[in-house]
């Protein structure tokens, strides 16, 4: 990353609206309908809103620039601009905060029609040169759909019933027998990055064996997957077997895998830990993978339990699993604690593949990740042909 917000006199689009000199209203019009927003030109991409305010700023999420940058006012107009620099193929979300007098309001790029959910609402996206959504995110006419099946596991060790959304695929058979892959905040995972379109798309195209999928829902996902034992137990004591005994599951544990993001990363290596090569397939997701070299976390109390199990991985390690798929944004806060878990995993004599995307904290850049890792962990007919 370059130096982030940029002068309004290094942003082209905005050097040739000021050649212009004073501009009306019909020209704002005229140069907003001639243009997609944000604009991006090379590394530079400018983001453009209009109206009356006091102040107005971008508020995006990269980790490493100021979050808050102001936008500058178009001499003459209600024109406010403000550019950065992306590197290509990068991918951000972002909203614009526009404040008159002591109110302020957050809101999305009204030029922007780029959007995204999450949890908390939705955000504007912009995408730099090179980014280019997947096309097997999108449901496609030839794909065979898999099917969605809920189902509920009483659990001693999170003393609770448990929601389950079990993933069948299309060519599901009581007569064959599948792969198991258990993901963590199953429902954030087929809201927001579209995992029952993907799997129908990445088994459909043979990039990705037939498998079962489990998508497991949480509680208080802080507490359960913060190196939870309770959590583990139920992964590997009570969902498990009992997948395997409803359910024509293979029963080894190369044909076994956890996923998760974020806190579910956590979660599912953790539970590898607790309980080494039963689940042999790892794929983890922006990590918080919290830990201290020297003093305490400055993360805060939520991450104390996180910080002491990576603390001990980190001075013990273990093979845990045969296959890890490691994967974060540069844009994280938590990229340099994915960076520095590789060489510890690759260091047990695991299979590790990292990946680094110029993204952020999110599910779409979770989503964008599905092939990679999944293809990897689990891949189909055409992907052992052609890899």
């Amino acid at each position: 990353m370059s130096s982030g917000t940029r002068e309004a006199t290094a942003s082209p689009v905005f050097d040739a609206l000021r050649a212009r000199g004073p501009l009306s209203a019909a020209e704002v019009d005229a140069f907003l309908a001639s243009h997609r927003f944000p604009v991006v030109e090379g590394p530079t991409t400018t983001f453009v809103w209009r109206g009356e305010a006091d102040a107005v700023h971008l508020l995006h999420m990269i980790f490493g620039l100021p979050t808050h940058q102001p936008f500058l006012r178009l001499p003459g107009t209600d024109l406010w601009i403000v550019a950065i620099d992306l590197p290509a193929r990068s991918r951000i979300e972002y909203k614009i905060e526009v404040t008159r007098g002591d109110q302020r309001a957050l809101i999305e790029d009204p030029l922007n029609p780029l959007k995204t959910r999450d949890p908390f609402g939705t955000n504007s996206v912009a995408q730099a040169n090179g980014y280019e959504t997947p096309e097997w995110v999108q449901p496609h006419p030839e794909t065979r759909a898999g099917a969605l099946e809920q189902i509920v596991v009483p659990s001693e060790g999170l003393q609770r019933d448990v929601p389950v959304t079990l993933y069948l695929p299309a060519r599901f058979r009581r007569t064959r027998r599948y792969p198991l892959l258990v993901v963590h905040d199953g429902g954030d995972f087929l809201a927001y990055a579209g995992m029952k379109t993907v799997l129908d798309n990445l088994i459909h195209r043979l990039d990705v064996a037939d498998l079962v999928v489990a998508f497991v829902h949480p509680r208080d996902r802080l507490a359960e997957y913060a190196d939870h034992a309770g959590h583990a137990r139920f992964l590997a004591e009570e969902l498990t077997p009992r997948l395997e005994r409803d359910w024509p599951l293979l029963a080894e544990p190369s044909a076994r895998g956890l996923m998760g993001a974020s806190f579910g990363a956590v979660a599912s290596f953790s539970t590898a830990v607790r309980y080494p090569r039963m689940f042999d397939r790892l794929m983890l997701l922006s990590g918080s993978f919290a830990f201290t070299d020297i003093g305490p976390s400055r993360r805060g109390p939520v991450f104390d339990p996180v910080v002491s199990f990576v603390n001990a991985f980190r001075r013990a390690p273990l093979r845990v699993a045969e296959q890890a798929f490691l994967s974060c944004g540069v844009y994280e806060s938590l990229i340099y604690e994915n960076r520095s878990m590789l060489p510890v995993l690759q260091a047990t004599g695991m299979e590790v593949r990292y990946v680094e995307s110029h993204d952020g904290h999110n599910w779409e850049n979770w989503r964008d990740r599905s092939r990679e890792g999944l293809s990897w962990l689990f891949p189909g007919p055409q992907w052992l042909v052609y890899e």
